[in-house]
């Protein structure tokens, strides 16, 4: 699919009223020109979250939150940034374009892709409310009927072309159903037959929904002994298998605030462990756990607690997840592992030990730092220096995989006392390990510790009139350094497209680094206040540092060869280049 234009986020920014949009999520009160509430991304019992309607910006002096307003609709709805451009546009009644890829076309038809899955699902749920086997079935397995109702299950019915029958008005619908996977095409058809059959047939059916809650796939599961038991969708434009997880859309739905979230292996461990009041169970779809997979679990909560067998197999699984997880673990994380009894799965251990029992279970897991120190050390020998030597380098690249911070320093720690070594001979080899844990940086009450590119980059950021009427100097439009480019690219669409704050920091999030220190920094200067003179000063200043280092370059190349080596022309040039670097930082020395 292909991008959204910029010019329709900057249009969809525009249109949002972000006091208005977090209002109703998060109630909120007139202060001066501002609105406060408590905070909704941490606990406190005084507000210091902040929102304005100028800038249409949101911070949190508390916990540093901040963003605009599709910045809280990912962090608070927990979005994707796709989704949230989707459901802003959804909030206003526009349909979201796509440029460099698939055009509005192409939109329109996963529109009806869509719609037509709902279809499909509606009429599975039909079938099973008139077809009694299926409904025993599901009775058997203790699911009642306002669980199924919940989680949209269905029966597929067993015929060749039930589903054919039901919904392929046209030839059109039927190349639909085919795309979305729901029918299957035949090979070497004659002319005038049927070229399609169904899929899914006598099966219990689980529709598979996005973070959107709309139907892209459908998983079955067959009521007796046939082979395969389960069978999934395949990868089609609205499915791929790899990103999504079962039952995380009816997670979020009956739950505002997640406190954990169990990965289980199947779909009627998440139905049951629902029905049972722990409505936080997810499945991942016929894979192993991904790197795709991490992103919404920790969107959604702060812990995750995996569910494996506690055999040797479920513990290989375990350490398979656990190594996709450590990059992710930033503090604040936690992830766990739950290894079940023997001939356990979380469907039949909840009914045997109750909602409190299996809760009190997950919330007692082990620990990720706990699995990884007892696979390291699991064979080694701790008693012998042979042993310990091998422990840290068995440790090595295990830490390499963690983000610097207190659970990498204090799970080294713990490594090298077992090793009875620093914890420093772990993370050698290992350059961003040795680094220091980087400190929140404080709020600048005052423009006193910027430097000059973030002065300029601030006073533009929280007044993008200022750009009006102000000349881009030539020497920073052409500079080579990063921070100036982005303040040149800045400045010019400030100045031709007059957007407002939360328009000109959205317009850089797709590069990621400096949108983020961009976010950063319009969060940290709150207090700052400057006119469109200040910025054209800073500009200048700016300009000036620039033809200093340019004259400082050119006169060290200069005065790299002796005066005996110089040409008469050469040594009135090097005069002429000195004079104007005293002259500029006679400048500088005024100011």
């Amino acid at each position: 699919m292909g991008l959204i234009p910029q010019q329709f986020i900057d249009d969809l920014v525009a249109r949002t009223d972000i006091v208005e949009l977090i209002n109703a999520r998060v109630p909120l009160k007139k202060a001066g020109k501002n609105y406060q509430a408590c905070c909704p991304f941490h606990n406190e019992k005084s507000p210091s979250f902040t929102v304005s309607p100028q800038k249409q910006f949101y911070h949190c002096f508390g916990c540093s939150a901040n963003g605009t307003a599709l910045g809280f609709l990912m962090e608070y709805d927990r979005l994707e940034f796709v989704d949230a451009v989707e459901e802003l546009a959804r909030m206003h009644g526009l349909d979201v374009p796509r440029e460099g890829g698939p055009s509005r076309p192409q939109s329109t038809r996963l529109k009806s892709l869509h719609e037509l899955m709902e279809s499909v699902s509606s009429f599975y749920q039909q079938q099973l409310r008139t077809h009694t086997p299926a409904v025993d079935y599901l009775k058997q397995r203790g699911i009642d009927g306002s669980t199924a109702k919940a989680f949209g299950m269905g029966y597929a019915p067993n015929g060749w072309d039930t589903l054919i029958k039901a919904l392929a008005s046209s030839n059109e619908v039927q190349q639909q159903l085919i795309t979305t996977g729901m029918l299957i095409e035949k090979d070497g058809q004659q002319s005038g037959s049927r070229n399609a059959y169904d899929r899914f047939r006598d099966r219990i059916m689980f529709p598979i929904r996005d973070t959107r809650g709309r139907v892209i796939a459908f998983g079955g599961r067959v009521m007796g002994d046939e082979k395969p038991k389960y069978l999934n969708s395949p990868e089609t434009p609205l499915y791929h298998k790899g990103k999504e997880l079962y039952g995380l859309y009816e997670a979020r739905q009956a739950l505002r605030d997640i406190p954990r979230l169990l990965v289980v292996e199947g779909y009627m461990d998440v139905i049951a462990l629902a029905q049972f009041g722990i409505p936080y169970a997810v499945a991942t779809l016929g894979t192993a756990l991904t790197e795709d997979h991490i992103t919404p679990l920790f969107r959604a909560t702060s812990e995750v607690v995996f569910c494996f067998d506690g055999d040797e197999a479920g513990r290989r699984a375990a350490a398979k997840a656990m190594d996709v997880c450590l990059g992710a673990m930033k503090d604040g994380r936690q992830v766990k592992f739950l290894f079940l009894p023997d001939g356990e799965d979380p469907d039949t251990l909840v009914r045997k030990q109750g909602q409190a029992d299996f809760e009190k279970s997950a919330a007692e897991a082990m620990p990720l730092s706990s699995f990884l120190i007892q696979t390291l050390c699991d064979g080694v020998q701790l008693n012998s220096i042979d042993g310990r030597a091998r422990l840290v380098e068995l440790a090595r690249p295990w830490l390499a995989k963690i983000p610097v911070g207190v659970f990498r320093n204090l799970l080294a720690e713990e490594l090298a006392n077992r090793a009875q070594v620093k914890p420093v001979e772990l993370l050698r080899n290992n350059p961003a390990l040795a680094e220091a844990p980087q400190r929140p940086s404080k709020p600048l009450s005052s423009a006193g510790r910027l430097t000059l590119t973030q002065r300029a980059l601030a006073i533009l950021l929280h007044d993008p009139s200022v750009a009006a009427g102000t000349a881009m100097p030539e020497n920073i439009a052409l500079s080579e350094d990063g921070g100036l480019q982005v303040l040149a690219e800045l400045h010019t669409r400030a100045a031709l497209k007059k957007p407002n704050s939360a328009q000109l920091l959205e317009s850089m999030r797709a590069n990621g680094p400096y949108f983020r220190r961009l976010n950063q920094l319009l969060s940290q200067t709150q207090n700052l206040h400057a006119s469109a003179a200040e910025y054209a000063e800073t500009l200048q200043r700016l300009d000036r540092e620039q033809q200093t280092s340019a004259l400082k370059a050119s006169a060290a190349n200069v005065t790299a060869r002796s005066p005996s080596q110089m040409s008469d022309e050469e040594k009135n040039t090097l005069r002429e280049k000195l004079a104007a670097q005293a002259a500029l930082q006679g400048l500088h020395e005024k100011q």
